[in-house]
């Protein structure tokens, strides 16, 4: 499947404690049954970039990004989060890239939905493998999320899944109540 209308990507580098969730959740939802039209992937360190490489502004309607996000809540808390949402430098690497910018470049034909987990630690330029209790705990959570996305998100916009994700939809199909728990 070269050109999949959703791409789950998960961006992180294990090597750095809590900065290896996205690859993490990638590698558990790997495991489970997808629907058709859907790709997994560990994007790694390089994921904005890599993940050009995935997508069709003709054939992909979503991308759904699995990451560590500081949003200064507890560790291991979920949030969700759309490129509008992210102010300019907010959302970057450890070496200080902005990693939302290229992701102006496709937002508008493609919706993109980013499903942060909040850092315990994340410990560059320190080598530490593995991850804090709290991210590690929040894995099944982020894989049910996912699940409940792709199964049923469709056709809504990037605005509007955040909303019913939020809960701030009063008609909502999606609600953090029917969101799977581990």
């Amino acid at each position: 499947m070269l050109y999949p209308m959703t791409v789950v990507a998960g961006c992180g580098n294990p090597l750095f404690a809590d900065d290896g969730f996205g690859p993490a959740v990638a590698e558990e939802l790997q495991k489970t049954p997808l629907p058709p039209g859907v790709k997994v992937v560990d994007a790694g360190i390089c994921g904005t970039y890599y993940i050009f490489s995935l997508v069709d502004a003709e054939r992909t309607r979503r991308l759904i990004i699995i990451d560590s996000v500081d949003f200064g809540s507890e560790p291991g808390s979920i949030g969700f989060f759309g490129v509008d949402d992210l102010p300019a430098g907010s959302y970057c690497d450890p070496f200080s890239w902005d990693i939302a910018s290229p992701f102006d470049r496709i937002k508008d034909g493609i919706d993109i939905l980013i499903i942060g987990c909040q850092p315990q630690r994340v410990s560059y330029p320190v080598v530490e493998y593995g991850l804090s209790d709290p991210v590690r705990n929040a894995i099944p959570r982020a894989v049910g999320i996912v699940h409940a996305v792709i199964g049923t998100g469709a056709g809504l916009s990037e605005r509007d899944l955040i909303c019913e994700l939020k809960g701030e939809l009063r008609h909502s199909r999606l609600t953090p109540a029917s969101i799977p728990k581990p």
